[in-house]
This record gives C-alpha cells, structure tokens and sequence, in this order.
C-alpha cells in the first residue's frame, strides 16, 4: 500500500451509456477488493481521475452512497482528460484518487422542502444527493427538481428524472432553452423560467442550485428577489477544483480552498468570501 497521496487507485470501467450528447456516464469498480468494500463517500464529493499517459482531473461523483460497490461519474467529452475517458471501452483501467471535499447538508435540512435547480452536466452531482434523499424520502417534505439544457438533445439522466416525478409529494419540471430540431412539447426558456410554476413555502425551503456558472448566477438572482435568503441557497464551485487536496493553491477563494473546504458552499458563505457569483 503506498503512502503517496497523489496515488491513484486502479478501477476498472465495467459499463458505460451515453448519456446525452457528448456526455458519457461510465460504472467504476475498485480493482482491490477490500478497497471496493470499504470505500465511502458523500453526496457533494468528488475524486481526480486519471487516464494514464494524458493527466488527471477531478470529477464529481454522480452514484449515490446508497448504492454500494460500484462509483458513477458523468462526464463531458470538453477537455483532454475526458476526450481521453470517452475514447475508453469497457474493460480498462482508469486511476482514481478520493474521494475529496465536503458534502451537500443532508442531516441539516431534514423536515424541509427541498428545491433542485439544474442546468445541463450540473444535474451530476446533485443527482448523487438526490437518490440518496428518495433513499430516505420519509425524512423530507416536498421535493422539487427543476431542470434544464440548451437543447433536448442534452438533456441528461431522463431515467431518473421519469422515476423521480413518480415519487409522492415530488415533481420534476424541464425546460429548454432552444428547440432547433422542433421535437420539444415541453417549456422553452432557461431553467429560472420554471421557479414561478411551483409554489414555494419560502420559511422552509432548502434550494440547491448546480450547473453552468452563469446559470448558477442568474437562478441565485431569481431567488434573491424571490426572498430567500442566502444560508438557504447551497450552490458548488466545481469550476474551481483543481488537485483535491488543497496543495496546488489554485482552488483558494479567500481564506478557504474549494478542494478541501468546498465544493460545496452556501451563497452567504460566498457571498462572506467576496466570491463574485
């Protein structure tokens, strides 16, 4: 066993899907058997994947803790590493090292509405938390997940987003914001245009807000001015994480670094920081 933090683990890719257009959702399995046994993490966390002989970046974890043995990760063909990812087959070895950073409040918002917000590939890390949440639906009130693309073709985890409307006392609303190929019968518009379709109990609502940083910046706007306030809006700088550990210092938003303290943050927590959203 090596003492090298920087050390990835080997896993093997065991399933891969096309989940949306450039976007893959690959199944990982630890290569070590005690390791796979063992392993655990939080909704909210992510590892550094490596592609050996490209590099390595850090990807949010998209399983949920509630389904044991195996890891999920989506992944958007956008870069080097991932272009790489993508060109893998079932079977291969990856590296991965993790998993890092801190957790979406599950246990603090028990007995709340709780408000998803998603836009595109931001829809990954949420969806971690929220099956762990249906995992344990009775703990929760309302649970309402709102979600959208640029188009419907990148529309992610429509498994999930048809199970999850099922559920009692949840609903699911989807929007895009263009219909190029005129196959769309749903809401056009970006995803804040679905916030005055469901009513909210503001005094005890939880909203969690994930995707493209514009996206992020205009839907915590929205609930500003719906009145929320900030220590109910938890949002992630996943835009920000670089090594995992906290080392590199490129992940540092005033005294706290998105990998260690992070990626999770409430907007008042940013807001405190300085960090322009």
């Amino acid at each position: 066993m090596t003492n090298n933090i920087y050390a990835p683990h080997l896993m093997t890719i065991k399933k891969m899907r096309d989940e949306a257009e450039n976007i893959k959702t690959f199944t990982l399995e630890f290569n070590n058997p005690a390791l796979k046994e063992s392993f655990a993490y939080r909704p909210g966390q992510f590892g550094e994947v490596t592609i050996f002989g490209v590099g390595e970046a850090p990807i949010s974890i998209t399983s949920s803790p509630a389904m044991k043995g195996y890891l999920e990760l989506s992944v958007a063909g956008v870069g080097k590493v991932s272009r790489a990812m993508h060109a893998k087959k079932v079977g291969d070895v990856i590296g991965f090292r993790g998993p890092y950073g801190n957790t979406f409040p599950f246990d603090e918002v028990t007995g709340k509405n709780i408000l998803y917000v998603a836009g595109g590939i931001g829809l990954a890390p949420l969806r971690s938390n929220i099956n762990q949440m249906f995992a344990e639906r009775e703990k929760f009130k309302k649970i309402s997940i709102l979600y959208g693309c640029r188009y419907p073709k990148m529309l992610c985890f429509m498994d999930d987003l048809a199970k999850w409307e099922k559920v009692p006392n949840s609903e699911v609303l989807m929007t895009v914001d263009t219909n190029p190929a005129n196959d769309w019968k749903g809401n056009i518009g970006v995803v804040g245009s679905l916030l005055p379709k469901i009513e909210i109990d503001l005094a005890n609502t939880v909203a969690f807000v994930c995707g493209p940083p514009i996206m992020i910046h205009f839907v915590i706007l929205d609930l500003l001015k719906m009145g929320f306030k900030g220590d109910r809006i938890i949002t992630t700088m996943e835009r920000r994480m670089e090594c995992g550990l906290g080392k590199c210092g490129h992940c540092n938003i005033g005294e706290k670094y998105v990998c260690f303290d992070g990626p999770v943050f409430s907007y008042q927590q940013l807001k405190d920081l300085g960090e322009e959203i």
